[in-house]
């Protein structure tokens, strides 16, 4: 396992009222913490902080001169609390409906304050990892400069809660709860067109179809590496995203939020729909000027934030770009 750190956060009391004293794990990568910007990357469901080199889950999109180049930013990614990946006992919550996402994104906002950020260049996170992004967002309106959800919402919808409740009857009822939650997820990660396309009901063998082999596949897969509390927790969080619980309207919250949003939608994604982040995009451009959507064209569903790498580096670059930066201090020196 790449180096983690720690931080120990005492006495949170969680919005279910419960008081603990969570320790924290991240990991950093490029540029040393305080030295430049920095770019804060929450992972999704089954992710972890292990987000660039040996094994890192985002290699196509953050390294050395990559799209978001390691060796101009300083990449800092947490583990979201009770996902396994720290080996943390006391981390291992089997009470998981008392946490929501927003409290994460709080265990978040703590964190970055005790390591004396004062303001972070861009969040960046798909699926679930977007939904923090936008709760930590809401919490700290003025903390972030490039606010990048991706294939995700500032809410968790009808939808997405009735599969959470699906999910959360699979981790609860079966008798190989991690393997069978993660087949049924993988069909909503995907969809009907993109299977078609990988298998076309080709047969591994006389009884096995190829999609079921793969199904099995990444349901063992995941057994293998991850923990049926930590999956509990991590649905949970899932079905709480939500930016306006005990607040007010949508764009009352939203539009406090200092930072630039760049809204990344997938045409094809069946889990969080990209009729819901135009409407966003569309509501929200009417009371804030900063506010952008791109739209990943893909056939591969709710994952492709995953597969369609050049578009979304396409997306990314004008964000990220050295020479974009340098000009603007250029044009502020000028000024």
């Amino acid at each position: 396992m790449a180096h983690l750190h720690y931080i120990t956060l005492t006495n949170y009391v969680t919005e279910s009222g419960k008081t603990i004293t969570p320790k924290l794990s991240y990991q950093t990568f490029g540029k040393a913490l305080h030295s430049a910007p920095i770019i804060l990357v929450n992972h999704a469901l089954t992710g972890n902080s292990n987000v660039v080199g040996e094994d890192g889950w985002w290699n196509d999109i953050i390294g050395n001169n990559k799209c978001i180049d390691t060796n101009e930013y300083t990449i800092l990614a947490f583990n979201i609390l009770g996902n396994g990946y720290d080996n943390i006992a006391e981390n291992c919550i089997e009470n998981y409906k008392d946490f929501t996402a927003r409290d994460i994104a709080k265990l978040f906002a703590l964190a970055i304050e005790q390591l004396e950020i004062k303001h972070l260049f861009a969040v960046i996170g798909g699926s679930v990892g977007g939904g923090i992004a936008w709760e930590l967002a809401a919490l700290k309106p003025q903390l972030i400069q490039h606010l990048i959800p991706i294939a995700t919402d500032w809410k968790s919808t009808d939808w997405v809660i009735a599969n959470c409740h699906i999910q959360d009857a699979i981790l609860n009822n079966s008798s190989q709860p991690l393997v069978d939650a993660r087949m049924h997820a993988m069909t909503l990660y995907r969809t009907p067109e993109s299977l078609t396309q990988k298998f076309e009901r080709t047969k591994k063998n006389d009884t096995l179809y190829n999609i079921e082999s793969w199904l099995s596949y990444h349901g063992s897969a995941l057994d293998n590496r991850f923990q049926v509390a930590a999956y509990k927790l991590m649905n949970q969080i899932l079905r709480t995203i939500d930016i306006t619980r005990n607040r007010t309207n949508f764009l009352e919250v939203a539009s406090k939020i200092e930072s630039d949003i760049h809204i990344i939608t997938i045409n094809s994604d069946l889990f969080f729909k990209a009729d819901e982040n135009w409407n966003t995009y569309v509501d929200l451009k009417a009371v804030k000027d900063n506010v952008h959507i791109h739209e990943i064209k893909s056939v591969h569903g709710h994952d492709a934030f995953l597969i369609e790498f050049d578009q979304l580096a396409r997306f990314l670059k004008p964000i990220f770009s050295t020479k974009l930066k340098a000009n603007e201090k250029l044009e502020q020196r000028v000024a």
